[in-house]
This record gives C-alpha cells, structure tokens and sequence, in this order.
C-alpha cells in the first residue's frame, strides 16, 4: 500500500488517499483501476479502504481509497463539511490523478461506493466519463436522507436553523460541530435508539470493531443546506449509463439503502445493471463482516472483470 497526497486544484488542498496494489505488482504494466468511496462520517482506513480496497486489490486491480475533503486526512477548513458538490468533485480530482500514474489503464477505471459513497459514486458517474463501471455497497441517497429521517422530515425547518446557524458564525460564533452518532452502543439504548441502521453504525463506529481515529461520524449543521437541495439519483434515467451492480441487505433500517437499491436499478439508463439482495444481513453487516463481504465481493469482482 502507498498513501499519497492528490491536489484539489480549484481548492488549493490535497486530498489525502491510500493505492492498494495486487500481488506481484509490476510498475511496468498497466492495470484496471477502482475508486473507492467510504461513506458518510468515515474514512478510507475503515470499510472501503482496509475492507474492500484490500479484496479487490488481491483480485488485480489498483484500488484507491480516498478521504473526502474537509475531512479524514484530507485537507479543507473547517473542518467537517458534508456537501454532495464537493464529495462529488473529490471523484474528478482522484480521476485526474489515475489518469496520470503509468500503470493505470485510463481506459478502465471504475468506482465502488459504500452507503453515502455509493450515493456520490453513482452521481459522479453519470457525468464523469473516465469512470466506465459503477458498483455501490449498501448505497444511499443523502439528499433523499437529509430531506426525511435525517431532518426529522422537515426539512424547511432544518434550513431555517441552518441558515440562523450562518449567520451567527459569520458574525464570529464559534462553529457548531455535531456527533452524528452516540459516543457508544450503551448510550444508544439509553437515549432510546430502536432502530437497526443507528444501532449498528454505533455499534461499527463507537467499538474497536471499526473505530478509526479519522472514522469521526462529525457534521457542521451550518453546512449542510446544499445537501438538502441535492439529489444523488438527479437525471440517472438519461445520464447513468455505465455497467451498474448495486448491493444491499435485506435487513432494512432506517437508513433506506434497500429502497435506494431499487429505486436507482428501475432508474438508471444503464442497459448492464444488476440488484444484488444479500439474504439475512444489514446495512453494517456488509462494512466488514466475512460473510456477507463475501457475498458481495462474490458479484463485485466478476462485474469489474467483465466491465473494467
């Protein structure tokens, strides 16, 4: 594995990624390669980077996995932003810096996004053209997240607060800065968290299971209203038309990637697409479970095979 630096050139920062190299790997050859894309709060050191990024790496292919800016190792102040704009712009910037490395096959590049990121991955895409093969893992849509549970569907109201919030900080208060989730599993059950999605990110985030001190799950409230007017799935129906294999669970929460699945397959113009349902197991089962990864890398490699 390498860690390198890639300039965002229209923000004067660099955003901060890890290449995973196959077996055997030779400089003098060229080879297909994926861009991974951890999910929203994470890192590349958890579930696409150290999960899948390794997996596919060991399949032949350079997989990178990259921190978005403002956040991880990723420069950007301040620190925390969670704009879809610019998560999407981190795509093209990563695509840049491939295109440059002798070793990759610009011809064959394709990207793989986990929850949030697949949201991002597939939004990319549609008008990135150096991407030519699209999966997503337990894929969500954040606009759609943000306009409903994530706002308490009200999503008027949370503008309003948002934009009070502004204010007050260009007017020098200091930045708010929010934990989107409970510090653990125990503090979980005794706010009340029922459901699945938030229990398990806890439970994933807030243990050694998938603690990273980069994995912060932290959002700047301030920041978040270009979110609101955003949509992942914007235009699929005309401008989504690479290969597409979208992975779920089937133990739905709230966190709706099982309905993005299958909204974004009905949606997409890709005439290669495919809905994976992996039977008995959750939207955080699939970060890193053996068994269920499994299944997924199952359909994943032979997808970019044939498409990368």
């Amino acid at each position: 594995m390498e860690t390198v630096k890639i300039r965002n050139r229209d923000m004067s920062w660099d955003i901060a990624a890890d290449i995973h190299f196959p077996p055997d790997f030779d400089r003098s050859k060229t080879y297909p390669a994926i861009i991974s894309a951890h999910p929203i709060g994470s890192c590349k050191d958890q579930t696409s980077g150290n999960v899948y990024g390794v997996a596919l790496a060991r399949e032949g292919f350079v997989v990178i996995a990259f921190d978005a800016s403002f956040q991880g190792s990723s420069g950007g102040e301040p620190r925390f932003i969670e704009d879809p704009t610019l998560r999407v712009e981190d795509f093209r910037h990563v695509t840049d810096y491939l295109v440059t490395l002798p070793y990759v096959d610009e011809n064959r590049i394709g990207v793989l996004g986990i929850c949030g990121g697949g949201g991002y991955s597939i939004n990319a895409a549609m008008t990135e053209r150096r991407i030519k093969a699209v999966g997503t893992v337990t894929g969500a849509n954040y606009g759609r997240l943000m306009r409903e549970g994530f706002t308490g569907y009200d999503p008027i109201g949370a503008l309003e607060a948002m934009a009070r919030q502004r204010t007050a900080e260009a007017r020098g208060a200091e930045f708010k800065v929010d934990d989107l989730l409970p510090p653990s599993p125990a503090e979980a059950r005794r706010l009340g968290v029922t459901d699945r999605d938030p229990l398990e990110a806890t439970e994933y985030y807030r243990t050694p299971r998938g603690r990273q001190p980069n994995g912060l799950n932290r959002s700047m409230p301030s920041h978040q209203a270009a979110a609101i007017g955003w949509d992942a799935f914007h235009l699929a129906e005309v401008l989504l038309t690479q290969p597409l294999c979208v992975v779920v669970g089937d133990q739905v929460g709230a966190f709706g990637a099982y309905r993005d699945g299958c909204e974004i397959i009905g949606r997409a113009a890709s005439k290669k697409k495919e809905l994976v349902v992996i039977e008995g197991w959750s939207h955080y089962d699939l970060y890193d479970k053996p068994e269920p990864v499994g299944q997924a890398l199952a359909k994943l490699i032979p997808f970019y095979r044939e498409n990368l």
